[in-house]
């Protein structure tokens, strides 16, 4: 009768096996790739503005400080002293968006806005008109054109330019004198750029847009005890914007011109602790 002797497993064959086992072990243990680029994206990034009449390079310091904690990308805005008003408020608020909507294409986990002065009125703007930014930073919040309009600067010019918007006339240019920190300067612009830049209910009123924000987001509202905004406290915007566990209103030794300097240590810490 045959015996039937069972084959002897190739030593090669046992090797195979192994090497399988071992890939698919390390395809189980290996971090997906969708793991992987929420790992690996950055975490923040800042778009930051100027305040008015000025331009990049007045934040240029502020800004490499603040890089190595959050990407930072300025923008020189229509109120800049080269630009002069080239463009009505709408305008601006679209080109934040487009920076917004590109760093987020790059991956930025959080997209914040802010600025200095008329940067922070921007900053506002684009929360109650877009809303899509993590975080708001207002540093030394500017421009007041309900206290301007009140005090009879620029009103006559703020009532002919509704006027003429409102007869589909806004293309007309007017001047205005406008108001910086106690500076003055005539601007020329087209009606409609006035009104929406100047109307004491519009878009650079500070208290309607932070009342208006599209959601809820950590601000870090700094102001100068030197500022001429400082007295009028929380109440005036800050407390009128939706409450965030991570706001926070900071009150330093400084006057409106040199709050983000003074201002660093504290923004680069709070800064850190969004993430």
């Amino acid at each position: 009768m045959p015996v039937h002797v069972p084959l002897r497993q190739h030593p090669i064959s046992a090797l195979a096996r192994l090497g399988r086992w071992l890939s698919l072990a390390l395809v189980l243990a290996w971090p997906s790739g969708a793991w992987l680029q929420t790992a690996t994206a950055p975490s923040c990034a800042l778009v930051l503005m100027h305040g008015k009449w000025g331009g990049p390079q007045g934040l240029a310091v502020f800004a490499n400080k603040v890089e190595s904690t959050c990407h930072v990308v300025q923008l020189e805005m229509p109120w800049s002293g080269r630009r002069a008003y080239d463009q009505p408020y709408a305008v601006a608020l679209k080109e934040i968006s487009a920076q917004v909507q590109t760093l987020r294409g790059k991956g930025y986990r959080q997209v914040l806005v802010g600025g200095q002065s008329f940067g922070t009125n921007a900053a506002l703007a684009y929360m109650a008109e877009v809303g899509d930014a993590d975080g708001v930073l207002a540093l030394a919040p500017g421009h007041s054109p309900r206290v301007m309009y009140q005090q009879g600067m620029g009103r006559a010019e703020v009532d002919q330019a509704r006027t003429l918007v409102t007869a589909g006339q806004g293309a007309q240019t007017l001047t205005i004198n406008d108001m910086n920190q106690g500076r003055r300067r005539n601007m020329s612009m087209s009606a409609e750029t006035l009104l929406s830049y100047f109307d004491p209910d519009g878009l650079g009123h500070m208290p309607k847009t932070s009342a208006n924000f599209k959601k809820a987001v950590p601000v870090l509202w700094v102001i100068g005890a030197q500022d001429p905004l400082y007295p009028a406290g929380e109440a005036y915007a800050y407390a009128k914007q939706p409450a965030h566990a991570k706001s926070r209103y900071l009150v330093v030794d400084a006057g409106h011109g040199n709050t983000p300097d003074v201002a660093i240590t504290a923004v680069i810490e709070w800064l850190k602790g969004l993430e």
